[in-house]
């Protein structure tokens, strides 16, 4: 599927059927209508015949039949409009942001990606959840980016009052939020830097990978590399992704996740049954249109 906003193709492959249509075309014009019988025929009688009966050059009937030809490859493609209400089945996909504040010199840095994914949620609805050492929801799930936006700059080390950094006890309150909120499939980012990672929270990955959801890390470093540690929990963080089914990058550069975030919201509502109730497929009246032409090509193929 091809996505244009309020418009798409269904399924694009079918405008390959073009250029070999076109290549086709090109093919036939060279020949003219009587084709390979000048090979065959001695040039006296063919001029015999040729006087004696009315011979059309096929290519002139053939345009109509290429003409109807790709109006049907572009009815098989399925140009298609976005339903009036399909914004409503935003609520299908979500992404929630998983964010530590438990460290004031590591804080900016979790918040600039925290910011770089909601500036290209799209039409996906999104929830913060800030932690230390206790999760809290500092905004539901809605579409309001703008509201979550500036919420993040309010945020700093003493926003959550428990000290400590459970990212065990985020990813529970998100699986937790996702099935009271209903969420059929959510991007789930957590952006730490790997402290209080263990077995349990690998575990709580895998469960909301297996629910339909994505676990994705995003590391944030120290300031200076001077910290040992990074190294082993970064390796965490990776591992943490791979049992939620996503991917593990640095919050300095948060693109490619981001970038698979907004690609499996498109995805997600332009496969299976749900792409029937978001778009109306205009295939079937481009099959009509091709009619026309068809029945032009048609015509006369008897003389």
């Amino acid at each position: 599927m091809i996505d244009f906003g309020d418009y798409a193709l269904l399924r694009p492959l079918w405008l390959l059927a073009l250029p070999a249509l076109a290549l086709l075309l090109v093919a036939t014009r060279r020949r003219d209508a009587l084709g390979d019988w000048r090979r065959v025929i001695d040039p006296a009688l063919l001029a015999v015949i040729s006087r004696r009966h009315k011979i059309a050059g096929a290519t002139r009937r053939d345009g109509p039949l290429f003409v109807g030809v790709a109006l049907i490859a572009l009815a098989l493609c399925g140009p298609a409009m976005k339903t009036p209400g399909a914004e409503q089945f935003r609520n299908l996909d979500a992404t929630l942001i998983l964010l530590d504040v438990s460290r004031a010199e590591r804080l900016p840095q979790g918040v600039a990606a925290a910011q770089y994914l909601i500036e290209r949620s799209g039409a996906r609805r999104l929830g913060l959840v800030l932690y230390a050492g206790d999760a809290y929801l500092a905004s539901p799930l809605s579409d309001d980016a703008k509201s979550l936006q500036s919420l993040l700059f309010a945020i700093d080390d003493r926003t959550v009052p428990d000290g400590g950094a459970e990212p065990d006890r985020a990813l529970a309150f998100a699986r937790h939020l996702l099935r009271e909120t209903q969420i059929l499939t959510a991007d789930v980012a957590l952006i730490c830097d790997g402290e209080g990672l263990d077995a349990r929270a690998e575990r709580l990955a895998a469960a909301l990978a297996r629910e339909g959801h994505r676990v994705h890390s995003l590391f944030v470093s120290a300031r200076s590399g001077a910290d040992a540690r990074d190294s082993s929990r970064r390796a965490e963080m990776t591992s943490l992704a791979a049992a939620g089914g996503g991917r593990a990058d640095d919050a300095a550069h948060p693109q490619e996740i981001a970038r698979a975030i907004e690609a499996r919201g498109v995805a997600h509502i332009g496969s299976g049954e749900l792409r029937a109730l978001a778009w109306r497929d205009y295939g079937r009246f481009v099959l009509l249109l091709a009619a026309a032409p068809l029945l032009l090509a048609l015509r006369g193929r008897g003389d």
